[in-house]
């Protein structure tokens, strides 16, 4: 069993860059289904659900050449099954996503509901309202969900929530459908707005990506095209925090500062200095005394839910007491045990949690309940004394690209190490 071995790694500095997102390139692989030509996506990152997302879409017929962390051609000249493969599918939430290409291009989809982290819930309810709403057939057997129509017709959606994987999965099926369809109180996300800009190249019409409605006049057929993945707003998030969790300078290439403001508005609100330059985003945490904040998650563009364990494990290295509200997803304070077994102070309250800061983090051996969770314990182990060892990492592994590689290039003390 790989584990990763952490010890004190105080002021990192030099430079990373930042890998092609992983919550753009999923929906995107999975919209290239909606064409027989062929499809380019560049930038690529070389991730485990990546791999997921490619086992998938070949065992629906697809053929997926290239290499992870580069190029991939995707061809789908004909589908051999409207069906995702369920080993797949539980290993990935983002698996759900085929299901609205599938019923735009073949009239059918059958797939399994989705697994990924254990950080609430998550039903897909709004996926099927809004496929739904477009004069699909939806019904459930045995852990399945069988989404069926003869012809999509476009919709007014009104979501009740603004649902990431229900807005992608709805746009893809609506611009195939026949004439317009409108989806209110859409996701605004940048990953939804990236796999927009991959449709319109394809030769979709859609208006309003990064808004809260999106507007979309079905086609009769897309072409392939040529894409390039946007940078991980997420894993810059995390490197912004790596620099300032031990109080270290690092410059971030191929980051989009615009996704990332709240991040940066937090972080200068503790008192590290974030500035952006010709070369990049630098983070620079060397000068003063810093002091708590209190952050809130939101959808897009508010603070993101997928930085808040990391910038709770920064909270518990400052001056103060910071309160944290969660308010996207229900269970995602599991990795507060582990920050509390390596020493922190922290109290849950129902989507509450006060974090005490000026701890005297201890390395310990703790392990990743979800991806992000990992990535927050590998950043309080580059603070804390002594040696941390987080098992479970292929959590981490399945949204970090050559994450032990680029904390090792700045002067971390990290190895992945096999037990």
């Amino acid at each position: 069993m790989a584990k990763y071995r952490i010890r004190q790694s105080l002021a990192l500095s030099g430079e990373v860059a930042i890998s092609g997102s992983k919550n753009a390139v999923l929906p995107i692989m999975a919209a290239a289904l909606l064409t027989d030509e062929r499809c380019e996506i560049t930038d690529v990152p070389a991730l485990r659900d990546v791999d997921v997302m490619r086992g998938l879409m070949c065992g629906i017929g697809a053929r997926v050449n290239g290499r992870c962390g580069g190029v991939l051609e995707i061809a789908t000249e004909g589908i051999a099954s409207e069906e995702a493969p369920n080993e797949l599918v539980k290993k990935m939430r983002a698996s759900v996503l085929v299901m609205g290409p599938l019923l735009a291009r073949a009239g059918r989809a059958r797939v399994a509901l989705p697994g990924g982290c254990a950080i609430g819930t998550r039903p897909i309810d709004l996926h099927l309202k809004g496929l739904k709403a477009l004069g699909a057939r939806i019904d459930s057997e045995n852990g399945y969900v069988i989404a069926a129509a003869d012809r999509l017709r476009g919709a007014n959606i009104y979501l009740d929530s603004p649902s990431v994987g229900a807005t992608e999965n709805i746009t893809m099926a609506a611009v195939l459908a026949e004439g317009t369809t409108v989806i209110e109180n859409a996701a605004e996300e940048p990953e939804i707005v990236d796999m927009v800009n991959f449709l319109n190249k394809m030769g979709a019409r859609i208006k309003g990506a990064g808004t809260n409605t999106i507007k979309i006049e079905g086609v009769k057929r897309l072409g392939g095209a040529r894409h390039a993945v946007i940078p991980d707003r997420i894993e810059t998030g995390t490197f912004m925090l790596a620099a300032a969790i031990t109080r270290g300078r690092v410059l971030i290439r191929n980051a989009v500062p615009d996704h990332v403001k709240p991040v940066t508005a937090k972080l200068k609100e503790c008192g590290v200095d974030v500035r952006v330059s010709d070369d990049g985003l630098i983070v620079d945490a060397r000068h003063g005394a810093l002091m708590s904040t209190d952050i809130r998650t939101l959808p897009y563009p508010g603070f993101p839910t997928d930085i808040q364990s990391q910038f709770m494990a920064f909270l518990t290295t400052v001056r103060g007491s910071g309160i944290v509200t969660e308010n996207v997803f229900e269970n995602r304070y599991m990795h507060v045990n582990e920050l509390n077994r390596m020493g922190a102070n922290i109290k849950i309250e129902g989507r509450v949690a006060i974090v005490e800061g000026d701890c005297r983090l201890r390395g310990a051996e703790v392990f990743a309940t979800d991806l992000r969770a990992g990535a927050a314990l590998a950043l309080a182990g580059l603070y804390a004394s002594g040696t941390t060892q987080i098992s479970e990492i292929h959590h981490i592994e399945r949204g970090y690209s050559a994450f032990v590689e680029k904390l090792t290039g700045l002067g971390a003390d990290i190895a992945r190490v096999e037990e």
